[in-house]
Parts: structure tokens; sequence; C-alpha cells
């Protein structure tokens, strides 16, 4: 729709401002950003990267969602590994309690 498109202009040109500011590109440089730069070479032009990162929003909580499913039916048909990773969290979070 033409309002996702908008919007996903806004935040790539939100990103390339963010990315002029930085001082250390190295810790900066996800996807999105080396789109950005491929498009500064002259790799790609903006609608090339105005589409690669809608679609990444738009596919990612379908295939997460699918992968978290197939994750959670492993680790329940694997007690041993849930147990491993309960005693891992643990020693990491400790007493802690869990924020989202």
């Amino acid at each position: 729709s033409k309002d996702l498109k908008g919007a996903m202009e806004i935040l790539i040109e939100q990103k390339r401002q963010a990315l002029s500011t930085v001082e250390k590109l190295d810790e900066h440089m996800d996807f999105a950003s080396q789109l950005i730069f491929a498009q500064n070479r002259g790799d790609l032009t903006a609608e090339n990267v105005n589409q690669c990162v809608l679609e990444m929003m738009i596919a990612a909580p379908d295939t997460l969602s699918v992968t978290l499913f197939f994750m959670l039916i492993l680790i329940a048909e694997h007690p041993t590994v849930e147990e491993e990773m309960m005693r891992e969290i643990e020693t990491v979070v400790g007493k802690q309690e869990l924020q989202r």
C-alpha cells in the first residue's frame, strides 16, 4: 500500500541520517545499512532499497513464527536439551525477573 511504502521511505531516510553521524560503522552494519551503502555506490536504486526493506518487514513475521514453532517442537521432543537450556538461562539471568 502507498502508506506503508511512505512509512518505509521515512524509516530508511532516518536510518540513512543515523549512519551519517556514527563514528564506528562496524557496530551499525546491519542488512538495511548494507542496502543503503549499496545504493550510495550505485549498485542499487532507492526503489530497490525500499522494496528489499519492505519485503523483509512483511516476510519476517511469517518466517519467524514458523521457525519458532519448529524450535519449540524440537525442544519438547528433547527434554534433556530443554533442561540444559533452562540451566543456561538460570546461569545467565540468575534470579532476576525476566523482562519483555
